[in-house]
């Protein structure tokens, strides 16, 4: 059996809650790490450019990170990911420790501009996107991916994936 490297699995599931740390970094212009959306636990503060929030197992929260040069943009790319508990696997992607179930992954600014659209279409129904279905989001990256317009959230959606939520553990 083939083990895949970008998978691993949070240690010693008997050990108490996993918090998923965030690292973020702003130096205007160069290096711009942000969170577009998601309920953070706490933050840790390295210095005046360099901070971690730390997030709830279970939370979902979108990570923007982008980057220039004195050419020009060198990486734009957001990920929408689902903080995990102990026990549970995991990819791995830099800056966040120690992983998490990555939901969305897209890169490239045109991409990442209609990702931060449909963020604000699922906004504009008053509905916080961090409460929004993960379906939503693996639907999206999936879509575009493909090069196909994706499906918009909508208000049934939502309820539909609220009841489901109510009856799993």
């Amino acid at each position: 059996m083939r083990v895949d490297p970008n998978t691993a699995r949070a240690p010693r599931p008997d050990a108490g809650p996993l918090h998923t740390d965030v690292e973020l970094t702003w130096l205007e212009g160069r290096i711009e790490h942000w969170i577009r959306f998601g309920h953070d636990c706490g933050e840790t503060i390295l210095d005046r450019r360099r901070r971690i929030l730390r997030f709830a197992p279970g939370s979902v929260f979108a990570f923007v990170r982008w980057a220039s040069n004195d050419f020009g943009t060198i990486v734009s790319r957001i990920d929408i990911v689902r903080a995990i508990d102990r026990g549970e696997t995991y990819q791995t992607l830099p800056f966040v420790r120690p992983g998490g179930e990555i939901l969305l992954r897209i890169s490239g600014w045109p991409k990442v501009e209609r990702v931060l659209q449909a963020i604000d279409a699922v906004e504009a129904l008053d509905i916080d996107a961090a409460d929004a279905a993960p379906d939503h989001w693996r639907h999206l990256h999936n879509r575009l991916v493909a090069g196909e317009p994706p499906r918009p959230y909508s208000r049934d959606q939502h309820r539909a994936w609220l009841l489901r939520r109510r009856l799993t553990p």
